[in-house]
Parts: C-alpha cells; structure tokens; sequence
C-alpha cells in the first residue's frame, strides 16, 4: 500500500507538471534520497519523492476486530493498521532558480488539491479511501536533522504528511462457526 499510494501521488504531480509546463523532460519519481556511496540516488532535472518516517494514526486507530463472513466461515481480521507517510520532495537540478520553479509546481499542486479520493480520482487504489496531504513547517534545526539523518547535502525540498494510508492483513486471527440461527423464547422461564 504505501508503494502504491506513493506512485499515485508521483503520478497525479506528472500529469500537473506536464499540463503546466507543456515538457515531459522534468518528472516526479520515486526514489531514494541518497545512495550508498552518499550521492543522490537520482538523476539531475528530477524531483525525488521518498518516504522519510511513517507514524501510525493513533487518533482514528480502530480497536475492534474486523468480522467477515466467507466460504461458510465467520473469520475474524485484526483491525487495519493506519499511516501517516512523511514524504519529502527534493529537488535536484544544476539551475537551482529551476530547482525552485519546480518545486513551487509540487507546492501550488497541493494547494490546490489537498484530498483525493477514489471516487474523483479513479487512478487512486479503490483500497484506499481518501489521501490528505499537509504541508509540514520545519524549524532549522529539524531541517538540517533531517538531512544529516539521510546522509547528503541539502537540496530545495519540502515535506508533506500524506494522511492515512491503511494496511490491512488478510491473515485471520481466528476462524469461527457462523451463527446460522437465532433462537428467541418468549414465555417464562
């Protein structure tokens, strides 16, 4: 799930850059930051859309099992576990007025479009219900951490929490025999 929910988003951010720029030759792609040998992991002319942190939901976090009635069997699923993505755009061009340009795209996009749904966005994974996305304000001490942590030199980037992408194991907890009939008496005891 969270591959998916990050394509849709590298995806929907193409699809705006191609209609405001008219070029395909600046993309949005999923990537790691920095490689192993401490360059960036991806090319120059590119925004970079990596997962920095990932937080359980605990405010809207379910408490009950999840019942299921299949093939005869009443399955019991453990609730669903819900994220919250920290994802960070980092923009890598040699032009940093263009590093800025392209990333005030990414920025003026999520203005403007702080939800999706399955239903308005039909490319989003119908599992998902709904994506948020917020913009989230470092300080510089955090900002520096946070760069220090992925091991390379600071790039134009932002950082937005992508609200709530939920997983749900298919494993049952425990499988049961259904209740097939209810038996009510009405008189005495």
């Amino acid at each position: 799930m969270l591959d998916t929910a990050l394509k849709f988003l590298t995806d929907e951010l193409n699809t705006y850059l191609l209609t405001q720029t008219g070029l395909d030759t600046v993309k949005v792609e999923m990537s790691k930051l920095v490689n192993e040998e401490g360059k960036y992991a991806f090319e120059l002319d590119t925004i970079a859309a990596s997962i920095i942190n990932i937080e359980e939901e605990r405010v809207f976090k379910s408490q009950v099992p999840e019942h299921i009635y299949s093939n005869g069997q009443h399955i019991v699923l453990e609730p669903e576990l819900k994220l919250n993505l920290h994802v960070l755009f980092a923009a890598n061009f040699k032009v940093y007025e263009q590093a800025l340009k392209y990333l005030s795209y990414v920025l003026t996009y999520f203005q403007s479009h702080p939800a999706f749904t399955s239903v308005e966005y039909p490319a989003l994974d119908p599992r998902i219900e709904k994506l948020t996305t917020e913009l989230q304000t470092l300080n510089y001490e955090h900002l520096n951490q946070i760069w220090a942590f992925i091991g390379g030199k600071q790039l134009p980037s932002v950082i937005y929490k992508v609200r709530m992408v939920a997983i749900q194991g298919m494993v049952p907890s425990s499988i049961q025999l259904p209740v097939l009939e209810i038996n009510t008496n009405l008189h005495g005891q």
